[in-house]
């Protein structure tokens, strides 16, 4: 039976890296998995003198392609002494999720996973004239019809992949920018949100859109102009929120992101200040905002939590190309743990 490992690699914050190995039988607990090596000196990790990264298995999920016992692995990277190797972002933010202040609390997260898929020759997105441009925003936004959907049959599959390989996908939709899309994971619990979120990125780009033909970005504004960014924006709750009264505990939460704003927004994705720029439903990098139902805030609450006095919050701020693992873990450490 072949497993195909799945790690999280490289200097950019967004390589994913793959290989598969054989075993003996199905397995279904990652501990009894093997640990297992690649050479970090090809990724730029490790000298060639020394050049064993070591992956340690930490997530199974099945395999969509392969089928049958078949599994995806997601893992983690340490030196061959136990230590977590820089790039491994998963290993802190375990430590935050396992703190018995955040798990008391079970963070949920419903993460909407933004992304532009171009053409592979010109890089250009797909469904534009070679050169030019289509018509302006206001009709792609969950558009229908061929002059307005640009790649569906890749998003389809994309999603069906995910339901098989049992990833918490709630849904998909068409963006607001023509030839960019949506996905959605959770409502998912602490640290399997950053799992889920990375093994449907493998998923979308290593298969769905590399059988297509097709390239698959996530930077945060793959256009400049009059054209949305992409984002990540990450929908988020506690038990306390979630209980009578929790309207108050997401306004003290939120006082909290306040504070500690330019500390999120360092962490929140490379190249965010070309999207968050006041404008394209977003807000002002510089300036940390709130409001109900307001999609040019930083962070946004919905309607239906103001009037139930109780819910979740969503932070507008996190770009497409965010590490899931440090964006949740650093939203329950800032909003439980931290005191100001």
């Amino acid at each position: 039976m072949p497993f195909r490992v799945v790690f999280r690699i490289g200097g950019s914050g967004m390589d994913l890296r793959s290989k598969a190995r054989t075993l003996s039988g199905p397995v279904t607990d990652p501990s009894k998995l093997p640990k297992w090596n690649y050479d970090g000196s090809s990724t730029g990790q490790a000298p060639g003198e020394d050049s064993e990264v070591i992956l340690y298995p930490q997530a199974i999920f099945k395999d969509p392609f392969r089928r049958g016992n078949n599994i995806l692995v997601m893992c983690d990277c340490y030196t061959p002494a136990g230590e977590p190797i820089p790039t491994n972002k998963r290993y802190n933010a375990a430590k935050i999720f396992s703190s018995p202040e955040v798990a008391a609390e079970e963070p949920w997260y419903g993460i909407e996973q933004e992304y532009t898929l171009l053409q592979k020759d010109t890089n250009w997105p797909l469904g534009w004239p070679i050169g030019g441009f289509p018509g302006p925003q206001g009709p792609y936004y969950c558009g229908i019809g061929a002059e307005k959907s640009f790649g569906r049959d890749i998003v389809d599959a994309h999603y069906k992949a995910c339901l098989y390989a049992g990833i918490n996908i709630s849904g998909i939709n068409g963006e607001v920018m023509p030839g960019q899309w949506e996905f959605q994971v959770g409502p998912s619990v602490g640290i399997s949100s950053g799992d889920q979120v990375w093994v449907a990125r493998y998923i979308l780009e290593v298969w769905i859109t590399e059988i297509a033909g097709v390239v698959v970005t996530f930077d945060p504004k793959p256009i400049p102009g009059d054209w949305n960014g992409a984002g990540a924006h990450t929908n988020y709750s506690t038990e306390s929120m979630r209980k009578e009264g929790g309207y108050e505990v997401i306004k003290a939460a939120i006082e909290k992101l306040k504070l500690r704003h330019r500390e999120h927004i360092a962490a929140y994705g490379e190249g965010n200040e070309r999207r968050l720029t006041g404008r394209h439903e977003t807000a002002d990098i510089n300036t940390f905002s709130w409001g109900v139902a307001n999609r040019g805030a930083s962070v946004r609450v919905g309607r239906e939590t103001e009037q139930n006095g109780k819910g979740y919050f969503e932070d507008r701020r996190p770009a497409s190309n965010m590490d899931p693992y440090v964006v949740t873990s650093m939203i329950a450490e800032t909003t439980i743990i931290w005191k100001p």
